[in-house]
C-alpha cells in the first residue's frame, strides 16, 4: 500500500509520509456539529482542558495530523463571527503546539484564522471553500503552509437543498484544478496541495457513492487526495430502518468500511473522528497489500 512516488509534505517542520496512508483526527471546538458538537463543552462553553485531553487521545490513538476547527459545517450550520471562531480555536492551537508532537490543521476559511494560526505553530490550512474568500489566498500563501482544498457546492445552510450536477466528479474535477491554477497565481507552491472532493458537502447518496467509485480519476491529477466520510450522513441514509436514519454513534463499522475503500482508491489521508479503530482498519489492509506484494 505505499506509495513512494508521494513525497513528504513539510508542515511547518513536522514532516508527513505520504508514502502510506494517514489518519487525520476531528477536534470539533464548536457546539454544533453534525457529530459530537458541544462534546468539549462544559456550563455552555468551550473547556479548553477536555479540548486539549480529546486532542491528546487521538494522537495516543495514531494521529499523525489534528484538524482543529471552530466552525460547524454540517448541512444548515448557520455561519459564527470570525471572534468566536478565534476564541473557539486559537488557544487549542496554541495548548496543542506547545505539547503534542503532531501537525496541527486548521480547519478554517478565515484569512486572520489562517495568519493567527499559522503563527501558533499549525503546520497545514484545511479549507472547506477552497480559498475563496476574501483574503483567504494571500494569508494562505503568506504562511507557507500546505492547503487543503476541497469541493462544496453552495454554503453550509444550504448546500443540501437540491444538490445537482451534469457529471459530478467532473464538475468536481474541474473546480478543483481550477482553484490549484488560483493557488499557483497567488505563489503557492503546488507541491503544498492536497484535495478534498467534499463527501456530503452539496451532495445527494448517489454523488457521494460516483465520487468514491471514481476517486482514481481524482487521483490521476497528481495531488494527494483527503477524503472525509467518517460519521456521514451517507452512511445513515443507506443503513436507514422504518424510515429512520442510523444515528451518528451507530455508524463507525461503516464509516471505517468507506476509509478501506477510499484509500484503496488513491487517499492518502482519512478524515475520523474514530482514530483508533480507523488506524487498525488501514493497517490491516496495509499488511494485506503488502502481504500481496511479496
Amino acid at each position: 500500500m505505499s506509495n513512494p512516488q508521494r513525497p513528504a509534505l513539510d508542515c511547518a517542520g513536522r514532516f508527513l509520509d505520504l508514502s502510506r496512508p494517514l489518519v487525520m483526527g476531528i477536534v470539533n471546538t464548536t457546539p454544533d456539529s453534525f457529530s459530537d458538537g458541544g462534546a468539549l463543552y462544559r456550563d455552555g462553553a468551550l473547556d479548553l482542558e477536555r479540548a486539549f485531553a480529546h486532542a491528546r487521545t487521538l494522537c495516543e490513538e495514531g494521529a499523525a495530523i489534528l484538524d482543529i476547527g471552530g466552525e460547524s459545517t454540517r448541512p444548515g450550520a448557520n455561519p459564527v463571527s470570525l471572534q468566536e471562531e478565534q476564541d473557539r480555536v486559537l488557544p487549542l492551537v496554541e495548548r496543542v503546539a506547545a505539547e503534542l508532537d503532531v501537525v496541527i490543521s486548521v480547519d478554517t476559511s478565515s484569512a486572520a484564522v489562517m495568519r493567527e494560526a499559522a503563527a501558533l505553530g499549525a503546520g497545514l490550512i484545511n479549507d472547506v471553500r477552497a480559498l475563496t474568500r476574501e483574503g483567504a489566498l494571500e494569508a494562505a500563501a503568506a504562511t507557507g503552509l500546505p492547503v487543503c482544498l476541497m469541493h462544496m457546492q453552495g454554503q453550509p445552510d444550504t448546500m443540501q437543498a437540491a444538490p445537482s450536477y451534469a457529471d459530478v466528479v467532473a464538475e468536481v474535477r474541474t473546480f478543483l484544478a481550477q482553484r490549484a491554477a488560483a493557488c499557483a497565481a497567488a505563489g503557492i507552491d503546488r507541491r503544498r496541495l492536497l484535495l478534498d472532493p467534499g463527501f456530503g458537502f452539496g451532495k445527494t447518496v448517489a454523488h457521494n457513492f460516483q465520487l468514491l467509485d471514481r476517486l482514481p480519476e481524482l487521483a490521476r491529477d497528481g495531488l494527494p487526495l483527503l477524503v472525509g466520510l467518517s460519521r456521514k450522513s451517507l452512511i445513515g441514509k443507506v443503513l436507514a430502518r422504518d424510515d429512520r436514519e442510523r444515528p451518528a454513534e451507530g455508524r463507525l463499522p461503516a464509516s471505517l468500511a468507506l476509509a478501506v475503500l477510499a484509500v484503496e482508491r488513491g487517499a492518502a489521508i482519512v478524515r475520523a473522528h474514530d482514530v483508533a479503530a480507523t488506524v487498525d482498519a488501514l493497517a490491516m489492509f496495509a499488511a494485506m497489500r503488502e502481504w500481496g506484494r511479496q
